[in-house]
């Protein structure tokens, strides 16, 4: 064997170098995993900590931290007081999780996969909140000259993060059969 060759036995990356399938599929699970652990941390710090008791807390002159109550889908749209609304729309996120899943486990490109472990990460983080208070903690105030934006959380980063990525792979992608 050549310098210029490597042992597949040796070489641990050689069954599954960084830009395969499998290993994207990886990365975006672990990006989905980090994604929800991330999620409910702050979350959890918030509600607990930040947020006891709750009231604003300004970060910068742009941006407060607050407690709010999301019972809709991301930055509160379709936000209602229904008992049935967080079991509809925590049914609508698992199924649209299993489509993202199944896409990710065909093993896209890298920014494909990481922009759909995001996505996945976001929505399953929101389904947690939805199952064990009924509603999704959200928490990032950003406002400018008196307007606000709905209050977020790490979830809906995410999610808002993995479609940007989603739509720059379709925009510039070399491989338009894929």
């Amino acid at each position: 064997m050549t310098e210029s060759q490597t042992d597949p036995q040796s070489d641990p990356n050689a069954e599954h170098p960084p830009g395969s399938p499998s290993a994207v599929r990886r990365q975006g699970l672990a990006i989905a995993a980090l994604i929800i652990l991330a999620d409910q941390a702050t979350k959890w710090w918030v509600l607990t900590d930040v947020m006891n008791p709750p009231r604003v807390i300004e970060v910068l002159p742009f941006a407060n931290l607050v407690l709010v109550w999301n019972r809709g889908v991301s930055f509160g749209l379709f936000n209602t007081a229904s008992e049935h609304g967080p079991w509809i729309l925590s049914a609508l996120a698992v199924a649209v999780s299993v489509v993202l899943l199944i896409w990710l486990l065909k093993g896209p490109n890298r920014w494909v996969g990481w922009g759909l472990g995001a996505i996945l990460g976001g929505a399953l983080g929101n389904v947690i909140d939805r199952m064990i208070h009924g509603a999704v903690v959200d928490f990032v105030d950003l406002h400018v000259a008196g307007a606000h934006w709905p209050a977020f959380n790490v979830a809906d980063s995410a999610i808002t993060v993995g479609a940007v990525l989603l739509i720059l792979d379709s925009l510039f992608q070399q491989d338009k059969s894929s």
